[in-house]
């Protein structure tokens, strides 16, 4: 677990911030009743309210399930040409239109990373979003070395889209999209997931872990939907001392509305830094 001591909620405990997946890792159920236990106590030794278990099956007896995320996932093909018959039949005309119509160009290129931040920070402004810091994606690729993927997609020269996906053992998890709202490209997003399947299949990996998308989230989720990935609903839990209540950290709150239209209108020289110091705050 991770201390998360939050400017905008309470303080918490969670497994795994910034991550799909997390929780409970026992090989039985008493195991795991005594890493419960343990946490429970830990939490009220540290004085946090509320512990998030991102549990892909629920583990703690007790605690009730949070069904607010599904995770997306299916295998690869196992040969290149055959990775555009994944994606169902619109979807894959719109990669195939993106490819011909704009002429696009791709690269994986590891020293492209700060290209690939700048256009996914735009996104998360777009998205009324905080963005995570440049220097936790160079911490993250320092650590994971050729496991960090970069992708660039350019348009004319210029770039258009980056991705950035985590790799293990013969999994894909493209995780960090970016986009520039001022190109308007139809089939882009198609294009680069598209493309990453195609060098992952490539180079020898056999599946693809769309990542989770919030159930509320209908763009996202339904895109990945239309892609030719069915949801399975996480099982999250939660656990909140007495007399707590659990802090209300979704993007989708009203209580958030007024903060996001502020958000969208304000220019990249703000939203970079600070929602790199408010990221700290959301466990995302």
């Amino acid at each position: 677990m991770f201390d998360v001591r939050s400017v905008v909620a309470s303080r918490m405990l969670v497994s795994m911030p910034y991550a799909t997946y997390g929780g409970v890792l026992a090989d039985d159920a008493d195991a795991g009743g005594a890493l419960i236990q343990a946490a429970i106590q830990l939490a009220d030794q540290v004085g946090a309210t509320t512990i998030d278990l991102r549990s892909e099956f629920a583990a703690a007896p007790n605690a009730p399930i949070v069904e607010s995320h599904a995770t997306f996932r299916r295998p690869l093909p196992t040969h290149v040409d055959e990775v555009a018959s994944i994606f169902p039949r619109k979807a894959r005309a719109a990669a195939r239109q993106a490819e011909t119509k704009f002429r696009l160009d791709v690269s994986f290129d590891s020293g492209a990373l700060p290209i690939v931040w700048r256009l996914y920070s735009r996104s998360m402004r777009r998205l009324a979003s905080p963005n995570y810091p440049l220097r936790f994606f160079e911490s993250l690729r320092g650590a994971l070395g050729d496991r960090f993927l970069t992708q660039v997609v350019r348009c004319d020269g210029q770039p258009v889209a980056g991705l950035i996906t985590f790799l293990h053992r013969r999994t894909m998890m493209p995780y960090f999209l970016g986009l520039d709202e001022r190109r308007s490209l139809y089939g882009l997003s198609h294009f680069v997931y598209l493309k990453c399947m195609a060098w992952g299949v490539a180079n020898g990996y056999r599946e693809f872990d769309f990542g989770r998308s919030r159930r509320e989230n209908k763009g996202a989720f339904d895109f990945k939907r239309h892609c030719g990935f069915e949801p399975t609903i996480l099982q999250y839990q939660r656990y909140v001392a007495p007399g707590a209540r659990a802090p209300d950290l979704s993007p989708g709150s009203a209580k958030w509305a007024v903060a996001r239209r502020v958000w969208r209108g304000l220019p990249l020289a703000i939203t970079r830094p600070l929602g790199g110091w408010l990221a700290k705050s959301i466990p995302g």
